[in-house]
């Protein structure tokens, strides 16, 4: 049961060091597009949306990671 749990809690903190990348990747395009006007430059508008977009899916998906990793431990405590 422990290496099931060590497994989850080591996926978890993969998934978590990519949220806060894509955070970061975030931030600094938020930075870049201060002084821009939405649909100026469609490259950088589309790019902005395919950030926001992935930021999205990862979010849920490192959510899902998280809860995976608590039913783990839940389920070590109750056996």
């Amino acid at each position: 049961m422990s290496e099931e749990s060590g497994s989850a809690r080591n996926k978890f903190r993969s998934l978590f060091v990519i949220e806060i990348i894509l955070l970061a990747a975030l931030a600094v395009y938020m930075l870049m597009a201060k002084g821009q006007v939405v649909g100026d430059d469609l490259v950088f508008t589309v790019a902005g949306a395919g950030l926001m977009a992935l930021l999205t899916y990862w979010t849920l998906y490192t959510l899902r990671g998280g809860l995976e990793m608590i039913v783990v431990r839940t389920r070590g405590l109750r056996h």
